[in-house]
């Protein structure tokens, strides 16, 4: 089965050196394309330039992204209406930096263009833009595909978390959802429109995700 594989942070420049991202590493993007390559599956790893998890085995064939929108242009030229399976576990950044501005003294903002900021140019205020919203458009690039996202959460309860999750499943239009995160707490749920299913750890969701793909793509 031919797989896609999304793992690690989006990056979004604030000026040439700098730049707005998170902690993922990639890790459970990547060995989750390993274990997929292993058990037999043709795997495509869409991983972030500045993931730090070990490189994917030689079996996996691996591109890389840097911003969220450069993710997004990855699928859309990568869309077709044959049957994949897409795991998007790439942590994507919900904002982008959009103009920076300086406060001048009677409170008027000035827009800053420089290829580096400096503390020469004072307190500076960076607009955040929200990304695009890629699992939303993955229904459409690949409307014959089994489509699992994830749900990261840190705030509320796990109750909680799991009702954004399913909400996300019928925004999405995708077949599944891994739920994680502080508010999630140890482990992940796997969700579908059918089922639930708490998994105590990565190496056993790797299982179950994989077993769940005969089901909706042969």
């Amino acid at each position: 089965m031919r797989c896609i594989v999304t793992a690690g942070p989006t990056v979004e420049p604030l000026d040439a050196v700098r730049r707005l991202t998170n902690h993922s590493t990639g890790t459970l993007g990547t060995d989750l394309a390993n274990h997929l390559a292993c058990c037999g599956h043709e795997v495509l790893l869409l991983r972030s330039r500045t993931a730090t998890a070990a490189p994917a085995l030689h079996a996996v064939t691996t591109e890389p992204f840097g911003t969220s929108r450069e993710l997004l242009e990855r699928f859309q030229a990568l869309a077709t209406h044959e049957p994949v399976a897409i795991f998007h576990a790439a942590a994507v950044g919900d904002f982008e930096i959009g103009a920076v501005f300086r406060r001048d003294d009677d409170g008027r903002l000035t827009p800053v263009h420089s290829g580096k900021f400096s503390t020469r140019d004072g307190s500076l205020l960076a607009e955040l833009r929200p990304t695009p919203k890629i699992l939303a458009q993955l229904r459409d690039l690949y409307p014959k595909s089994w489509i699992t996202g994830w749900k990261y959460e840190v705030d509320g309860t796990r109750d909680e978390v799991l009702a954004r999750a399913r909400a996300q499943l019928e925004d999405s239009h995708s077949d599944a959802v891994v739920a994680n995160g502080p508010a999630h707490g140890p482990g992940f749920t796997w969700l579908t429109r059918t089922s639930e299913h708490p998994v105590p750890d990565a190496r056993a969701l790797n299982r179950i995700l994989e077993q769940a793909l005969p089901a909706r793509t042969q």
